[in-house]
């Protein structure tokens, strides 16, 4: 996946969320286990790898979601993590998406050239019910960071964010339902609550996916796939909040151009999709057998979701691991 970087894979579980982890099932089908945590090798510098012309992969402007079959803030990445931070600086150009269960442990975790936030940094944290949001979202207010969010995900109980939203820090909520074995119901009632309390703030929302399960008005759904991210976008329960405002610069310090910043491309099929208020753009892939006149100008990105944010195949395939495992 272009718009995923995972500098280490491997995790431990630390909350109801983590009962029915993508990754340690993914990781299961592929005889792995997903406790065992390694840097990856092939892509720990991949915001830094360059085509044969010398130009950046990832082009400026693009998001980059960060440890998405990880945690950024996991306590066995410590050794590597400095180094992470490092990639992420001299990419001033490109956002980063980091997502934590772990927000605790993040303030002794900054560069220390951090100050009050780096630009290109958007800060989320994991509220799959109540209990967590509670817990993670006073530290995540408390942190220095200029863009935040909250990931309601797989989202397994009712949230309310209500009294967190006036503060204005927040910019972005993010719901999807869960996957895979033993999968959760998500409710209608729950995505309907968190969309009126960020419409009612202009903030940001998006109902990704509905998850292998979706109740609504007392009836249970079991959808599989792509139809999840198509039935979310049906709903209409997406909100574009005020517009997040990422001041990007070059190497030197000097604000990145508009006009070189990247353009996401989405197809006919793209238009279907619950992602496509955060995404990359179409991929290209050819599946839906589409042929884009800018294609070659297009970047990867997600499309056709499945499952909870993003194509999950493709985040636990993106670096295949050799035969020790790793990366």
């Amino acid at each position: 996946m272009h718009d995923i970087w995972n500098p280490w894979h491997g995790c431990k579980k630390c909350s109801e969320g983590c009962q029915n982890c993508y990754m340690f099932y993914l990781d299961a089908q592929r005889g792995q286990d997903g406790g065992k945590i390694y840097r990856t090798k092939a892509g720990f510098r991949y915001p830094l790898s360059k085509t044969r012309s010398g130009e950046y992969k990832v082009r400026s402007g693009e998001m980059i979601r960060v440890c998405m079959t990880s945690d950024f803030f996991l306590e066995e990445a410590d050794p590597w993590r400095d180094e992470a931070w490092d990639i992420i600086r001299q990419r001033p150009d490109v956002k980063f998406f980091l997502l934590t269960k772990r927000p605790q442990r993040v303030r002794d975790h900054l560069p220390k050239s951090w100050g009050d936030g780096w630009e290109n940094v958007m800060f989320n944290v994991t509220c799959e019910n109540q209990k967590r949001a509670d817990e993670r979202i006073p530290i995540l207010l408390d942190l220095p960071f200029k863009h935040k969010g909250i990931m309601c995900a797989p989202f397994i109980g009712p949230v309310s964010i209500r009294k967190y939203l006036p503060a204005g820090q927040i910019e972005q909520v993010l719901c999807d339902g869960e996957n895979y074995g033993g999968a959760r119901p998500c409710r209608y009632e729950w995505v309907r609550q968190l969309h009126d309390e960020c419409a009612a703030c202009n903030v940001t929302f998006v109902f990704c996916g509905t998850g292998r399960r979706f109740v609504k008005e007392g009836k249970m759904y079991h959808l599989e796939g792509s139809v999840q991210s198509e039935q979310a976008r049906k709903s209409g329960l997406s909100f574009s909040g005020k517009p997040i405002q990422f001041r990007l610069t070059n190497s030197w310090g000097y604000p990145v151009p508009e006009e070189q910043l990247y353009k996401p491309y989405f197809g006919e099929h793209c238009r279907t999709c619950g992602m496509q208020l955060i995404c990359n753009g179409c991929s290209h892939c050819g599946k839906c057998g589409e042929k884009s006149p800018g294609a070659d100008q297009a970047v990867l990105g997600i499309q056709g979701m499945q499952g909870q944010f993003g194509q999950i195949q493709a985040l636990t395939s993106a670096f295949p691991a050799d035969d020790n495992g790793e990366a």
